[in-house]
């Protein structure tokens, strides 16, 4: 009857156990890690074997074949240390995972062929007189030395992961394998020494702690619970010791007084105890942390201290020196960086952000990286604003499709954590730190403070920003003040080199064009001169004209850029002389059918050089009728202008009005210089009447000389330029009025009303 009611204990006892693996199956179902999907299911795996196993167990209490049972108990126990092995390589991404599936898969032929006798073997498969090996036995023999090498490979394998990994986070979790192989290693030795009821709740705690590390990203620290058990030990003892010992002592020297009270004694001890207990308990925490090599900083106190060093730097290499500098030697780190985030727009919209070293001595080698808005990286500490783990970038399955670039870029810094800096809510720095001198871990409340001293270093960094930019500001405003001063003396050469040739081009080719031109024309009036000769001769002539005449203006400008041109002044009466270059230029004009339309009010007459005031106004009509299209129209407009500072005798305004392509805004004052062509020279025309034909470049210059010569002023007005619409331009000359003594009157020229178009002339 015991024995029956013994049996039925141990049947509820394993169905007991094994309805427990069904809350570790949902769990690691639950808390699966995409990373780690293959581990999740080899725990399943584990788990459903077990559960299998419990059950089958808990039926077979009352069964007789005792052998046959060890012996399928000691194949499950290889088995399910085969599955072990198979999830921590498979949670190390260790490629090469299925090696360790082909050795199950050895062990188990070899099994197979043991149980079947294949090799025919004798019952007694070896003696040495005291011990004997029976076939029967060499199954689970054979089955044990496996489950030996599975659990020696595992150790073995762990210990090199942990001490290949750089990450503490990660080297902590790898620690918490040591669990269920622990379990397993004294489940299954008492498995196999037959204490069956405690070992399969010992797989329940494998199965168990199998799926904690794998579907738990975050571990507790086991460092740290050990110290903090160690120093809760080691407080314990020293204080039972210390009631213990004093207690003896006063019984020993008060015991035998009349009024001694143990009591009294006791609770005396107690109230020392008091008193002695927070030192003394800091004490043994401090020294247990120093000896296993923890953290010991004041948080409070480093944050004031990096408060009061960094407020008032405005240099960025002595930010980042000493801000970095004060965390490396409080936090007791390897390395540390601060770089800079400069957000740029791109052409559709959307943000970059350029992250760049502070260029601090150590960092002048760290390439810059570019992280896009969308980002999963760059969303994360955009949104989150707060520390980013390495730890948590390599294994997290949030930032497993990141950029390869930015992967990369954060792993070759072998740093550990990554702190956002914001300022008005804009990210404008990142602090980097790598690993602890200790090996420790960083923990919340490291990162918190490491979260305040970015929130301080916002302020010093924008100020050390501003400063940088405004010193780099600086920087290429000298340097391109270096240049243009370069460039000016460039300029300055080439323009001299301009009016050299000028001079010289102008001097050397006057005689033997004026030769050309005395005898083109001589042997134009020669009348024996056969016909077709005599029209070879004058196109001959008329090419010689023109060379003379790009001649004679590069003379005049040679002797602007001198300043050797002396105007000879005596009166002009700009009516008339506008009005017979008007006329010269009546036949181009009707070439292109345009019209040429006069409008002159009664003017003074100014005293100028008649010679060159025709040129220059020769030059503007013809210009005008070039960049003007054909039906086009030319309009001549003139006032007087009353005295003003600049002009203390007044003036006279003449005003060429046209309707062509207009001028450039930009080029307002380009066009007056020498050898300036709109558009691509090559393909500019050399005729003088064809819709903006080509020249030498030098009319507008020429005229601009002549008027400073006279001393007054041309500009030129215009919307812009434009071949469609036809913006028009307006060239504005000023001319200045002599000084007149008392009594005297400038002379008025009559007004002019004057129209050209085919050939028809009005004049009044």
């Amino acid at each position: 009857m015991h024995i029956m009611e013994t049996s039925l204990i141990q049947f509820i006892f394993l169905l007991f156990v094994a309805a427990l693996y069904l809350p570790v199956i949902f769990f690691a179902i639950q808390r699966r890690d995409e990373g780690h999907a293959f581990a999740t299911w080899l725990v399943i795996l584990y788990a459903l074997i077990a559960m299998v196993i419990n059950v089958t167990e808990a039926v077979w209490q009352n069964q007789s074949d005792v052998f046959l049972f060890i012996g399928i108990n000691t194949y499950i126990a290889f088995t399910l240390t085969a599955v072990l092995m198979i999830a921590l390589q498979a949670f190390l991404k260790n490629e090469i995972w299925w090696l360790w599936v082909g050795f199950w898969l050895f062990w188990g032929l070899g099994l197979a062929l043991i149980l079947t006798n294949a090799l025919d073997l004798p019952e007694i498969v070896w003696t040495n007189g005291n011990f004997i090996l029976y076939r029967s036995r060499l199954g689970p023999a054979w089955a044990i030395l496996g489950w030996l090498i599975l659990i020696i490979a595992m150790i073995l394998n762990l210990a090199n992961a942990n001490r290949q990994t750089r990450q503490p986070l990660l080297r902590n979790r790898l620690n918490y394998w040591l669990t269920p192989i622990v379990f397993t290693l004294i489940g299954d030795v008492l498995l196999f020494s037959g204490v069956y009821i405690l070992a399969q709740p010992l797989r329940w705690f494998t199965a168990i702690s199998m799926a904690y590390v794998v579907g738990t990203h975050y571990v507790p620290d086991l460092k740290n619970i050990l110290r903090q058990a160690l120093i809760y030990i080691l407080s314990a003892v020293a204080i039972i010791g210390f009631y213990v010992g004093v207690f003896l002592f006063i019984q020993a020297v008060f015991g035998r007084t009349p009024n001694y009270n143990p009591v009294l004694a006791g609770a005396l001890i107690v109230l020392l105890i008091v008193m002695i207990f927070i030192p003394f308990t800091n004490f043994v925490s401090k020294t247990v942390t120093k000896w296993m090599k923890g953290d010991q900083y004041d948080a409070s106190v480093t944050i004031h201290e990096y408060s009061q060093n960094i407020s008032n730097i405005l240099d960025m290499d002595r930010l980042a020196s000493i801000a970095v500098g004060i965390m490396l030697e409080a936090m007791q780190l390897e390395r540390g960086f601060l770089f800079l985030v400069d957000t740029e727009r791109q052409a559709d919209g959307k943000r970059v952000y350029k992250i760049r070293s502070a260029r601090s001595p150590e960092e002048r080698q760290i390439v810059a990286v570019e992280l896009q808005e969308d980002g999963i990286i760059a969303s994360y500490l955009t949104r989150e604003a707060k520390p980013l783990l390495q730890y948590d970038l390599d294994l997290l399955p949030a930032f497993r499709n990141a950029s390869v670039v930015e992967r990369n870029w954060f792993a070759k810094l072998h740093t550990e954590v990554y702190v956002p800096i914001f300022a008005k809510k804009q990210w404008i720095g990142l602090l980097a730190f790598g690993a602890k001198l200790s090996g420790n871990r960083f923990t919340t409340a490291d990162l918190n403070v490491l979260s305040a001293h970015a929130n301080q270093t916002a302020v010093a960094l924008e100020n050390a920003r501003l400063v940088d930019n405004l010193m780099s500001l600086n920087q290429e405003l000298r340097s391109a003040r270096r240049a243009l001063e370069r460039n000016n003396q460039e300029l300055q050469r080439i323009d001299q080199a301009k009016s050299d040739f000028i001079s010289i081009a102008s001097h050397e080719l006057r005689t033997p064009l004026t030769v050309m031109k005395g005898y083109t024309e001589m042997m134009m009036d020669d009348n024996r001169l056969d016909e077709n000769l005599k029209n070879m001769v004058k196109k001959m002539n008329e090419g010689t004209m023109r060379l003379h005449e790009i001649m004679d203006s590069m003379f005049d400008v040679a002797q602007i850029d001198s300043r050797s041109l002396k105007p000879h002044l005596q009166p002009v009466d700009l009516g008339r002389l506008i009005h017979d270059v008007c006329v010269e230029q009546s036949k181009t004009a009707n070439e292109r059918e345009q019209k040429i339309t006069i409008a002159l009010p009664p003017l003074p007459q100014v005293k100028a050089d008649q010679n060159l005031l025709k040129k220059m106004f020769h030059h503007l009509i013809r210009n005008a009728i070039k960049f003007t299209p054909n039906g086009g129209k030319i309009t001549v407009i003139g006032n007087q202008i009353p005295p003003v500072i600049n002009l203390p005798n007044g003036g006279v305004e003449i005003t060429i009005i046209d309707t062509g392509v207009g001028v450039d805004p930009n080029l307002r004052e380009i066009i007056f210089t020498k050898f300036y062509q709109p558009g691509e020279l090559g393909k500019h025309s050399t005729s003088k009447s064809r819709f903006k034909g080509g020249g030498a470049g030098l009319g507008l210059a020429l005229s601009k000389g002549i008027i400073e010569a006279h001393g007054g002023k041309i500009w030129v007005e215009s919307p812009g330029y434009d071949e469609v619409n036809f913006p028009g331009s307006q060239f504005h000359i000023i001319l200045p009025l002599e000084k007149l003594e008392n009594g005297q009157t400038h002379k008025v020229s009559e007004a002019v009303k004057y129209g050209i178009k085919n050939e028809n002339e009005v004049r009044t």
